[in-house]
């Protein structure tokens, strides 16, 4: 069986990624592992916004 790690990415997007692979460049693990089920239920839990960081920041700035 796989297991999983969540990752994120600067943009605060979030993946899983299996741990016998190297982490690609601009992503890092979110402090979740499991199996793949597990992971997708993280996310689930803490990725309530799916816009950009930048989105995110950029719409903010506009309603200032």
């Amino acid at each position: 069986m796989t297991s999983y790690a969540v990752v994120v990415n600067d943009e605060e997007q979030y993946s899983i990624w299996p741990l016998d692979r190297d982490v690609p460049a601009g992503w890092r693990e979110a402090g979740t592992r499991g199996t793949k089920e597990e992971c997708l239920a993280r996310i689930e839990e803490v990725w309530t916004d799916m816009r950009p960081l930048s989105l995110r920041r950029r719409m903010e700035g506009a309603g200032a």
